[in-house]
This record gives C-alpha cells, sequence and structure tokens, in this order.
C-alpha cells in the first residue's frame, strides 16, 4: 500500500465517502458505536476522530473512495456524526473512470463479495456507507481475531477471507441464533490444518 498522504485538514462528508466494499459485519459496527458513546465529551471524540482518520483513495470526478474502516465509518454515521477527516492514500483523479475499479482491484483496494460469499460486478457496491449489508460471517471473524483464533495480518480484506472460510463449514442460522455456540465452533475450525491457507493462521504444528 502507498504511503499515506497528508490528511485533509477539512471534515469530509460521511456520506459523500463511496465504499470499496458490499458488506460489514454490523456486530462489530454495534461495538464501535457502543465505545464512541463511552466518550461522551465533544473533546474527546474530536480526539478520537483525530486519531482515526479514514484512509481513502482520491477517485474520479473528485470522490473519496474509502479503502478502510469501513466499520467505523458507518458506526459513526449510525451515531449521527455527519464529517469526518480523512487521509489520502493515493490520487487516482487522472484515471478513467471505466479503469478505475480495475486499478483497485489490482491493487488490493477492493473487495467486490456480497454476503454470500459471492464476487458481484463493481457497479453493485454501495455508494454510501450507509447501504453496506451486515454479513454475520464477518462479525464472527472479527471476533474470532479478537479471541486468538488468528493472528493480525496485513493481507488485505483477510478477515473476509475468514469469514468466507467459515460461511463455508457452518449455517449462517447458527451465527444468527447462538454467536456463541458459532464463535467456539470457529476457534475449533480455526486450529485445523483446513484453514492453514489463511492469513495469520496460528493452529497447532500437529494434530492427533
Amino acid at each position: 500500500m502507498a504511503s499515506v498522504r497528508e490528511p485533509i485538514v477539512n471534515p469530509i462528508p460521511i456520506l459523500s465517502l463511496r465504499p470499496t466494499q458490499m458488506t460489514v459485519g454490523m456486530r462489530e459496527v454495534k461495538e464501535k458505536r457502543q465505545r464512541w458513546r463511552e466518550h461522551k465529551s465533544k473533546k474527546k471524540q474530536q480526539e478520537l476522530l483525530g486519531r482515526h482518520m479514514i484512509p481513502v483513495v482520491h477517485g474520479p470526478d473528485e470522490r473519496f473512495y474509502v479503502i478502510d474502516h469501513h466499520h467505523l465509518a458507518r458506526a459513526l454515521h449510525d451515531e449521527g456524526v455527519q464529517d469526518i477527516l480523512v487521509a489520502i492514500v493515493a490520487d487516482l483523479t487522472m484515471v478513467d473512470r471505466d479503469a478505475f475499479w480495475v486499478v483497485l482491484d489490482d491493487r488490493k483496494w477492493v473487495y467486490p463479495y456480497d454476503a454470500n460469499g459471492e464476487r458481484r460486478h463493481y457497479r453493485d457496491i454501495p455508494k454510501s456507507v450507509a447501504d453496506l449489508k451486515d454479513d454475520p460471517f464477518r462479525s464472527l471473524a472479527g471476533e474470532l481475531r479478537r479471541i486468538g483464533g488468528f493472528a493480525k495480518d496485513t493481507t488485505p480484506f483477510s478477515e473476509f477471507l475468514w469469514a468466507d472460510f467459515l460461511r463455508r463449514r457452518m449455517k449462517r442460522k447458527i451465527v444468527d441464533r447462538d454467536f456463541e455456540k458459532a464463535l467456539e465452533k470457529a476457534l475449533a475450525l480455526a486450529k485445523s490444518k483446513d484453514a492453514i491457507y489463511l492469513p495469520g493462521w496460528c493452529g497447532p504444528a500437529s494434530e492427533d
């Protein structure tokens, strides 16, 4: 990934930011909303926003495309925050609109997969963070990483890769109805050799 450039000092409307993925884990969004509420004073909230600028690509038509922190952007929107600071990772304003998404894809800055793990056309990516859909398996993967199921990794969209791995091995209704049970099953799957190819795998070296 390119070096982050100087941040844009003037806040950008959250709803003007364009996502580069189709889904988020709404359970994770809810947790971020809760943490935001814990910063009760305006000063603390402003400090939090200053520490968590949204990395974006400056694209055609002068639009800003979010390439990380979609969950935070959605959480802040749901909490009524209207403007946010961004940091430009790359200037691609000179790229043809038709070629823009291909360039993002080549740089691993877009993940056009829906809540069923199926690849979709770039045009199906939501135009606003408010329209991001829920993928419960993304929430499951995020929680799995937090409890040590796999290590944080620099591989782009690594948690979505884990989400897709889990999606193919358990039913969604289990995740929806009993998240803790699903997490227990996910942890066992994460430690198996079936997951050895995934980023951040830290399962046992051998299995009996």
